[in-house]
């Protein structure tokens, strides 16, 4: 079985051990609609979270590797490719935590309007 397979078939795993709580319990008739919103947010928030960070730490990666390459072409030019590192470091992070900050606006305020269950 071939490495892609393999981590293809984890992923899937993976997101159906997240999804399938959320149909584990009924809920009651007169919450459902709020309650089901509730559960969608706190899924889509935990799945923009994850995304974020492996695709930030993907770019950071590469950005780091990137660099190192340039430096070990060209040192005397090293302070400016550091500057310029830092910086698209900065910029990828900043995504991330917007991301963050999306995410726990999702978690602690009622979505769309819905009223707060529980």
């Amino acid at each position: 079985m071939s490495t892609r397979s393999l981590t293809t078939t984890a992923l899937v795993l993976v997101t159906l051990g997240f999804v399938s709580p959320v149909y584990a319990q009924e809920t009651a008739a007169s919450g459902a609609a709020a309650s089901t919103l509730v559960q969608w947010s706190i899924i889509t928030a935990g799945f923009a979270l994850a995304i974020a960070a492996a695709f930030g730490a993907l770019g950071q990666g590469k950005a780091v590797s990137a660099a190192v390459e340039a430096i070990a072409r060209n040192p005397s030019a090293s302070n400016d490719i550091r500057a310029n590192l830092l910086l698209g470091l900065v910029l990828i992070e900043s995504l991330v935590i917007y991301v963050l900050l999306i995410s726990l606006i999702l978690l602690f305020l009622a979505p769309f309007g819905a009223p707060k269950v529980g």
